[in-house]
């Protein structure tokens, strides 16, 4: 058996901690912050079975989602930006996707976050899509939202003028009919986004059907979901991520063997 040194686990979180904020890491002064760089940084983030980038949108968003300091936001905004794991143009998406999921308040801190580094970096504002620049068809926006509900989520939306606000103005006209196809996001990165807001949520239905779709759509495999899992409890906690573990070892299982979604 292998033996491991603290010293030599200490040294690695610290040279992430810099890799992964843009920044020198501060020697810890508290028992906190020595958890921060000998857990967080070089357990959670060195672990090989999930990509970066989505270790930076999963923690951004449920920083964002937990109200997390500013200066933490931060420091994952400049480090995803020094990296090169994400532009920021995609911050700029990615903020507005996790207002839908999150909150507005909860994608404006990372909107901001986006807004303090880039001035700090002296970085040129992002070009990005406006929202709708054309004038549209209200019928073919409802009828491209449905599609796209279709293709993110695997199963049928709720009907095309169903006459429900929330359903129709804002699930199927909003969220799908506009955000989620955006060309400013790939669909992966936006599913990290989603799959941290429905689990803050703590509503069954949206946690159960998101967490099946991601796998039944090719998003994510399961054993990235499981890594999913890990990193999401550092913002949010072991106890509700207990309930996002329970939830991919069920999804998981339907997905493999091709049940789909049924509520």
């Amino acid at each position: 058996m292998a033996t491991l040194f603290p010293a030599a686990r200490s040294a690695k979180g610290a040279a992430l901690q810099a890799e992964l904020t843009g920044a020198p890491a501060p020697a810890p002064a508290t028992l906190l912050q020595e958890s921060w760089r000998d857990f967080i940084y070089a357990e959670v983030w060195s672990r090989p079975g999930l990509d970066r980038r989505a270790r930076f949108l999963i923690s951004l968003a449920s920083a964002a989602g937990n109200a997390t300091a500013a200066e933490r936001l931060d420091s994952y905004v400049r480090g995803a930006l020094a990296s090169g794991s994400m532009t920021l143009a995609e911050l700029r998406e990615a903020a507005l996707h996790v207002a839908v999921y999150a909150g507005w308040e909860s994608g404006g801190r990372i909107d901001a976050g986006a807004t303090r580094v880039s001035r700090e970096l002296g970085l040129e504002p992002a070009s990005v899509d406006p929202i709708r620049a054309k004038p549209w068809d209200p019928q073919v926006r409802m009828d491209e939202g449905y599609a796209e509900f279709e293709k993110v989520m695997t199963f049928a939306g709720p009907p095309v003028g169903n006459g429900l606000p929330y359903l129709q103005d804002g699930i199927l006209n909003f969220v799908f009919g506009e955000m989620w196809g955006r060309p400013g996001l790939d669909q992966r990165s936006r599913r990290f986004l989603t799959l941290v807001g429905v689990a803050d949520s703590g509503a069954e239905t949206p946690i159960r059907s998101h967490f099946h779709a991601a796998m039944a759509s090719g998003n994510c495999t399961a054993a990235e979901l499981h890594e999913f899992v890990l990193q999401y409890a550092v913002h949010s906690g072991w106890p509700r991520a207990s309930v996002i573990q329970g939830v991919v070892i069920e999804m998981s299982k339907k997905v493999a063997v091709g049940l789909a979604w049924n509520g």
